[in-house]
């Protein structure tokens, strides 16, 4: 751990909640919340501490992280800067940057560093490489490189811009995304119609579709009104998508095929690269259809299914699969998972698992080989078994008891359950042995 606090003003929930499973192995982390009583349990969930002022938390914090909602971001600035410590840094993690990152310019003094940053991610991101991180500074201090390579030894994709680009680009990304994909769940609401049913007509591409929209529209209401509100680029992106709706529908009313057609090729051509994106769509498709066939080929045998939200891995027999849900069945007790939620463990995985959670076996077994057997490759063939994990040869003994051309060997077998081991002694008997 590096003798360094982190305070997380806002830590919570949300981002800021997830920030703190990313830090508290590395730093000394601190939270604050607007609930106390909430904010207290999960510091104590996990393992960190609470402190009740945002400015008793400033005062100790070698880096803090503002993470609350956009509308608050600077406000909670203006009331913690008085209070930073001399030499430390202040980052926010909003989607939106013109604002923070003039409040931390006008409010924070010279001593003060600050890097307004903005994860492209939300609170259920389970692991940061790969994803992307921007950093909106104006200026660079003797911090700015420490969190670069921070977040860079994280495998993250780090862009460096500044505020108003940054801006502009997630009124793409974000304000025009969320604002049609929030249109197209308003009008399927509005058409009554039951997106269940439509599931019996669905193509693979409409099945992602439906899933991308429904992950936007059941994000936090109040989160996605303020991405939408606060970003200066907002009136002229939905202006812009609702033109582009108005002209789409009147050309398809006036039956005019030719200005539709033209329109098609013109967004086509500004797709960019649409090879590429064939190809991760049918990446994703296949990655879907796999899955579904390998729980389907895996009923009535044992699998591991990784819960890929809580960690959480259950272990059993496969009971049923059907288009959203697998059955398993551990002993007495029945699992019915969201297969949309789970990850199936590969075989190495699932014998991890089992190392590291089951009760091992050790028993030793004495079997009279001819001489010239190889012991070595005995073992090697005997750790083949799936389910046996150690095997030692503890005792070679020719002594008198034993025919001049035999030698009698034993061996220390370790596996998961006395059946391994029993079928262990079938392998000896094929090797020539006999069991003593």
């Amino acid at each position: 751990m590096i003798e360094m606090n982190v305070g997380i003003i806002g830590g919570s929930d949300g981002l800021g909640k997830t920030l703190v499973y990313y830090f508290r192995d590395e730093f000394d982390v601190f939270i604050t919340g607007r609930d106390h009583n909430k904010g207290r349990n999960v510091a104590d969930e996990l393992n960190v501490n609470y402190i009740e002022s945002n400015t008793d938390l400033t005062n100790i914090s070698d880096i803090l992280v503002i993470s609350v909602p956009i509308q608050y971001t600077c406000d909670v600035i203006r009331e913690v800067a008085p209070f930073m410590k001399s030499g430390s840094v202040m980052v926010d993690v909003t989607s939106v940057k013109e604002g923070p990152s003039k409040t931390m310019a006008e409010v924070l003094p010279d001593n003060i560093e600050y890097i307004p940053t903005h994860p492209v991610f939300g609170p259920r991101t389970t692991r940061l490489d790969n994803q992307v991180i921007v950093l909106t500074a104006d200026r660079k201090g003797k911090w700015y490189p420490k969190v670069y390579d921070y977040l860079a030894g994280k495998n993250m994709r780090i862009i460096e811009t500044s505020a108003e680009k940054h801006d502009f680009m997630m009124s793409i990304v974000q304000v025009l995304t969320h604002f049609s994909f929030i249109s197209t769940a308003s009008a399927i609401e509005k058409l009554r119609v039951d997106i269940s049913e439509t599931e019996d007509y669905e193509s693979p591409i409409y099945n992602l579709m439906i899933d991308m929209i429904a992950r936007i529209v059941s994000q936090n209401p109040y989160l996605t009104y303020n991405i939408q509100s606060m970003n200066t680029n907002g009136d002229k992106i939905r202006n812009t998508f609702a033109d582009a709706v108005l002209e789409l529908r009147d050309v398809i009313n006036n039956e005019n095929e030719e200005k539709f057609i033209d329109i098609a090729i013109k967004a086509t051509k500004n797709m960019g690269d649409i090879t590429n994106a064939l190809g991760r769509s049918d990446k994703a498709i296949s990655s879907l259809n796999y899955e579904y066939t390998y729980l389907f080929k895996s009923v009535g045998k044992e699998v591991g299914l990784k819960h890929i939200y809580s960690g959480k891995i259950h272990v059993g027999i496969l009971e049923s699969v059907d288009g959203k849900t697998a059955v398993l069945k551990d002993g007495n007790k029945v699992k019915k998972l969201r297969i949309a939620n789970i990850r199936i463990l590969l075989p190495e995985e699932l014998q991890q698992w089992k190392i590291e959670n089951l009760k091992t076996k050790t028993k030793s077994i004495s079997c009279v080989f001819p001489k010239n057997v190889n012991a070595d490759i005995i073992q090697k063939t005997v750790l083949m078994h799936d389910n046996v994990l150690d095997v030692k040869l503890t005792d070679a003994y020719d002594g008198p008891q034993i025919n001049d051309d035999f030698i009698s060997l034993t061996f220390e077998i370790t596996a998961l359950n006395k059946e391994d081991i029993e079928r262990v002694k079938g392998l000896f008997t094929g090797f020539g042995g006999v069991l003593r």
